[in-house]
């Protein structure tokens, strides 16, 4: 009498095979491209948004035009990535560790801390928001636009930091809050100006006076830092 057999059914890993080639291809593309938005963020901050091109990457990354243009397609696309690349080491270095302060003057402060130690880097190596607002601000386009919402968003962040200090009653009830933020953006860009500009040695201490002065002119209380 003859046994039957049940069929066994034979599961070729080839598809397992090729989904894992392409992951891999995939992430390793993801780094090469992150590699370069990192070189293009250096060499953006010594000469400009306008200096860079696909050929000087190439040149600095040791990589072929074709190669670096394949991840971006674009010279604009390029400048749009290292705006973007920039905005969120902002945010992690400026935005983010100020938000576990408490409502109020304490995250006002930890904002305006945090971006002046930005500053006293950014002093040498230069800041991708001042030198684009002066290469791109008559100029309209992807570009500009990408600057432009990005200083927007970090300034109603210190904006409604302010409003929320008003809200705690810690500043006097006829503060005017976005003035308040304009004042201290305005410290910031002269703090730029002064010390990577001009070479004023005294140029930090001073804006941490102006920092203070305002919040003595709009506080309830004057606070010691």
């Amino acid at each position: 009498m003859a046994t039957s057999r049940t069929p066994v059914k034979l599961v070729s890993n080839t598809g397992t095979r090729k989904r894992s080639g392409s992951e891999r291809a995939l992430q390793k593309g993801q780094q090469t491209k992150q590699l370069i938005v990192d070189a293009a963020l250096g060499l953006a901050e010594q000469i400009g948004l306008e200096g860079l091109s696909i050929g000087a990457l190439a040149e600095v990354t040791r990589m072929s035009k074709s190669g670096v243009f394949a991840h971006f397609g674009s010279r604009e696309e390029l400048q749009m990535s290292v705006i973007r690349e920039y905005y969120q080491r902002f945010s992690d270095e400026v935005f983010f560790p100020a938000m576990d302060e408490p409502r109020g003057l304490p995250r006002v402060r930890a904002l305006f801390a945090n971006w002046m130690k930005r500053v006293a880097i950014e002093i040498q190596s230069g800041c991708i928001f001042i030198s684009g607002a002066v290469e791109f601000d008559d100029r309209p386009g992807p570009v500009r636009d990408a600057l432009a919402s990005s200083v927007q968003a970090w300034l109603e962040a210190m904006y409604r930091a302010v409003v929320q200090a008003k809200q705690e009653g810690q500043l006097v009830a006829e503060a005017d809050e976005a003035q308040i933020a304009f004042e201290i953006h305005g410290l910031i860009l002269a703090l730029h100006y002064e010390a990577r500009f001009l070479k004023n040695p005294g140029a930090i201490a001073r804006a941490h006076t102006g920092f203070e002065n305002i919040l003595k002119c709009y506080g309830k209380a004057a606070r010691t830092p």
